[in-house]
């Protein structure tokens, strides 16, 4: 930003993060930031899951997560960090459990929905929860959205229709009710290999060791 702007126009955008004009100028510049990465599609349907890593994986970590999530927001980063340094070996899943307390969760849901309807769910997931401390604090965060869509590349017009179709709905729903099940209540909720982490443990160190433990067990005949 700083070899791109002088320094009375940064100014004058730390000002006004709150503004539309000055988000959507900060969602077109993101395809300098995007990361690319080894993404296993998504399947639609009854039993529709987000997955990254291989399926023959030794330890698979599944996530339940709020966009909108401060603590969710810096998870990421620390998973996206253990995928890498343990791949092929780890495996990814993550779900959606947007709290009614944050306003704009479950629109990033289906934010993140509608672009996996167009093949690029994780690339929405990951910049979503990059720019959490963006669009969090928007009044009205779908043009925000339909900016992002446009930095990955998606055809906006169907990314608009997406947001609100079942299509994008039911995979949240399914979640919530897998949620349900497994008696999750907060965010980030995590299980390795089905059993639950601790929420003093969410963090890198304590997962690296997790992880670790996990890999050194051998799996039943």
């Amino acid at each position: 930003m700083k070899r791109y702007l002088p320094l009375v126009i940064i100014a004058a955008v730390a000002l006004l993060t709150l503004a539309s004009g000055t988000i959507l100028y900060r969602a077109k510049r993101l395809p300098v930031l995007m990361m690319s990465k080894n993404d296993m599609p998504s399947a639609v349907g009854a039993k529709a899951i987000h997955v990254r890593g291989p399926a023959d994986a030794t330890v698979t970590l599944e996530e339940f997560g709020d966009f909108q999530c401060p603590a969710c927001g810096t998870l990421a980063g620390a998973i996206s960090q253990l995928e890498e340094d343990y791949a092929p070996r780890l495996r990814v899943t993550f779900r959606h459990f947007p709290l009614v307390s944050h306003k704009h969760a479950r629109e990033a849901a289906l934010a993140s929905e509608a672009a996996g309807l167009q093949g690029r769910f994780w690339e929405m997931h990951d910049l979503l929860y990059r720019e959490q401390s963006v669009w969090s604090k928007a009044p009205e965060v779908r043009l925000l959205f339909n900016a992002y869509a446009e930095t990955l590349g998606l055809n906006s017009d169907r990314f608009e229709k997406d947001m609100q179709s079942d299509e994008a709905k039911s995979p949240i729903t399914l979640d919530q009710q897998r949620a349900a099940e497994l008696g999750v209540t907060s965010t980030p909720t995590v299980f390795l290999n089905d059993r639950a982490v601790p929420p003093s443990a969410l963090n890198a160190p304590s997962l690296r060791a997790a992880i670790d433990a996990a890999m050194k067990v051998k799996p039943p005949l």
